[in-house]
């Protein structure tokens, strides 16, 4: 009980010295659909689950695999729309940067100041949390990089890892089966097996979402390419 005293006031810290609102911003993730990034030697692969809960909902209006620039590319766990305000808000980050410098953004900057405004929410009056972790994904200057974001504003570079639903199973289903010399064929197979560790029902081409980032830039893949992954495993 002593905990909930605190929990309504984003700016107070409890006893513990935990501010309890971002404690629910990381159990809205945790709760939200399981996401997948990894790292290989040529490229960086991001997944995740997108199932819908009805038959009558057109599944290629939304999309939860977003490209930010022609070289940078994230995903979520999480709430919906913050991570389409985050988009939004990367995507003018990135282009002030290029009007600015004229040249691309490095992915490790964006995702700097991409942190720096969720952590903001984390300190201002009338506001709360950001319900959202991201991976971003991106290449710079001959090489691969996969970042996650907290609510929080920290942020992470990773080789592989997994958040959402299930997380904990994918980070040690990835543990066993990542290797630095991985090619981006087989990180995407990768990925797909990993949301397929906590899947629920049928996996198919229209409930996942699969980006790619590679030395000729970001792309998300169509439903076919993910079929024929899907075909291989």
């Amino acid at each position: 009980m002593a905990s909930e005293r605190y929990s309504f006031s984003l700016t107070t810290f409890s006893p513990s010295g935990k501010l309890v609102q971002i404690e629910y911003a990381l159990a809205a993730v945790s709760a939200g659909a399981p996401s997948v990034g990894i790292k290989a030697s040529n490229g960086v692969v991001i997944a995740t689950e997108n199932k819908q809960k009805s038959i009558l909902y057109d599944e290629h209006s939304v999309h939860k695999v977003e490209m930010v620039t022609n070289h940078i590319g994230m995903i979520y766990s999480g709430m919906g729309p913050d991570y389409r305000l985050l988009v939004k808000q990367a995507r003018k980050i990135a282009q002030n940067y290029y009007l600015t410098y004229r040249e691309p953004i490095p992915t490790s900057q964006l995702v700097q100041k991409i942190a720096n405004v969720m952590q903001e929410y984390t300190q201002s009056g009338g506001v709360r949390p950001f319900g959202v972790s991201l991976l971003i994904c991106g290449w710079d200057e001959g090489r691969p990089y996969l970042f996650q974001c907290d609510p929080s504003g920290a942020y992470f570079a990773w080789k592989a890892t997994a958040m959402g639903k299930n997380a904990i199973n994918g980070k040690t289903f990835l543990e066993k089966r990542y290797s630095e010399d991985l090619e981006l064929d087989d990180a995407v197979h990768t990925a797909i097996l990993t949301l397929k560790e906590g899947f629920e029902g049928q996996m198919n081409a229209d409930n996942i979402e699969v980006g790619i980032c590679d030395a000729s830039g970001f792309r998300r893949l169509n439903p076919s390419d993910v079929k024929d992954y899907l075909a291989n495993i």
